[in-house]
């Protein structure tokens, strides 16, 4: 079993990546040595390769990648006229008028696990700038992950915009009732859809910090249904994000016994945090986070809906962190 970390990052985000690296390090690699992947659509400078290896451990390998045009690039059959329209019309949006973020999420979506370099590894942990975890881990997530056969791990959900990805539903359901057999029969609609599938909630597992099984991605479902949506255009004509994308496709697709809420991991990707708020699972792991600041149990947050669509056990005293 291989595993490895992988960030899509530029040359000058190195100061907001080299914090998190050595929170990873830190709190989990110094023990296990997996591998580091770093993606650019630009060549990565020698200042940024040397500070990044500089501070992971000589064990690790690091991958330093510069993406190939077909990665981060506008497909034959997109209307860069019509896709320049959008971004002025959605420019009031969050990222409603770039157009990198546009192929970052086409590229999260869509192509880097498809990259040789990928290959290798049967799992993978992303990570990103300006992002922390705050416990230590006690345990070798991938092979939890392997041991137990868990396909797709999150730390935070969410609801999305609802204007960025006004077609994201009607697609998937097309889709869908073209292949009604890709569904899983123990499938989480229920948190992903208040009515059976009706429409989509906006929950949504925040994939800024994902844990994942390659092979899913790599399924003859996933590809086929991610080709769909890229077809219609939604990542130009749209803003359509890699979060929900993945969700969707991980709720439908999967058996949710194999859908894992790290809830003993915190992780921090501004402006939300998730931090234990048991006390035990707190102190055992050596925390650092104001349990004040959890978002789990929070208005815009998902995590609600997960926990009632899964029957899980909310922790105890949950409802002083509700806001």
């Amino acid at each position: 079993m291989k595993a490895c970390f992988m960030s899509l990052v530029r040359n000058d985000d190195l100061f907001s990546i080299l914090p998190t690296i050595r929170k990873i390090e830190d709190r989990f690699n110094k023990n296990y040595n997996y591998s580091y992947v770093f993606f650019n659509d630009q060549p990565f400078n020698d200042e940024f390769q040397k500070k990044v290896k500089n501070i992971i451990n000589p064990k690790s390998e690091v991958h330093f990648v510069h993406l190939p045009k077909e990665m981060w690039s506008y497909p034959d059959f997109i209307d860069l006229e019509e896709a320049a329209k959008t971004r002025v019309a959605m420019k009031d949006i969050i990222y409603g008028d770039s157009e990198s973020y546009r192929h970052m999420c086409r590229f999260n979506s869509k192509w880097f696990y498809q990259h040789p370099v990928m290959a290798e590894f049967d799992y993978y942990w992303r990570i990103e700038p300006d992002t922390a975890i705050y416990c230590d881990m006690d345990h070798d997530v991938f092979e939890y992950m392997n041991n137990n056969k868990l396909v797709y791990g999150f730390s935070i959900s969410l609801h999305e915009y609802e204007s960025t990805i006004p077609n994201l539903w009607p697609a998937t359901k097309n889709f869908i009732q073209q292949r009604p057999h890709f569904l899983n029969n123990n499938n989480l609609i229920k948190f992903i859809s208040d009515n059976d599938g009706d429409l989509f909630n906006q929950c949504h597992f925040w994939s800024n910090f994902e844990i994942v099984n390659l092979n899913f991605y790599r399924s003859l479902q996933y590809q086929l249904y991610v080709e769909y949506l890229d077809k219609t255009g939604i990542f130009f004509y749209e803003r359509a994000g890699d979060a929900p994308i993945h969700s969707i496709a991980a709720s439908l697709f999967l058996p949710q016994e194999s859908i894992k809420y790290f809830d003993s991991i915190a992780y921090m990707h501004p402006p939300y945090t998730h931090c234990p708020i048991d006390d035990s699972v707190y102190l055992n792991n050596r925390c650092d986070c104001n349990q004040n600041d959890d978002f789990t149990f929070q208005g815009y947050s998902c995590g609600m809906q997960y926990y009632e669509a899964t029957g899980m056990t909310k922790p105890k005293g949950y409802e002083h962190h509700m806001k």
